[in-house]
């Protein structure tokens, strides 16, 4: 078994648990792309996205992107939070999408390649 990355301070354990919930950049780059592509056509359609979980086509919009964004990520309780954030009216026009995608940490180099 390969060593994993020393940090001053942390236990094998910790290091184990933080490394848990990062994703590969490439994800991170793909699921960048998607959030981007969502928020920006909410923005672009402002008038049909303005009701928030009122509006039929936003809530088709958000329901695409999160399984998209699950595809690619994973299981993430921020992508629930991000979800419910869509889904509130006039809060949809945010780019909370793009923001919970540029929150999640990257996998670091050293540790890519592990399972």
């Amino acid at each position: 078994m390969p060593s994993l990355p020393t940090v001053p301070g942390l236990t094998h354990a910790a290091v184990r648990g933080a490394l848990a919930h990062t994703v590969p950049r490439r994800r991170k780059a793909i699921a960048l792309a998607i959030a981007a592509l969502a928020d920006a056509l909410q923005l672009g359609l402002f008038p049909t996205f303005l009701e928030g979980a009122l509006s039929i086509p936003d809530d088709v919009l958000d329901a695409v992107v999160a399984v998209a964004l699950l595809l690619t990520l994973g299981w993430q309780w921020r992508l629930v939070a991000a979800l419910a954030l869509e889904l509130t009216p006039g809060v949809a026009l945010f780019p909370s999408w793009t923001l919970f995608v540029a929150t999640l940490p990257v996998t670091p180099a050293e540790t890519a390649g592990r399972p």
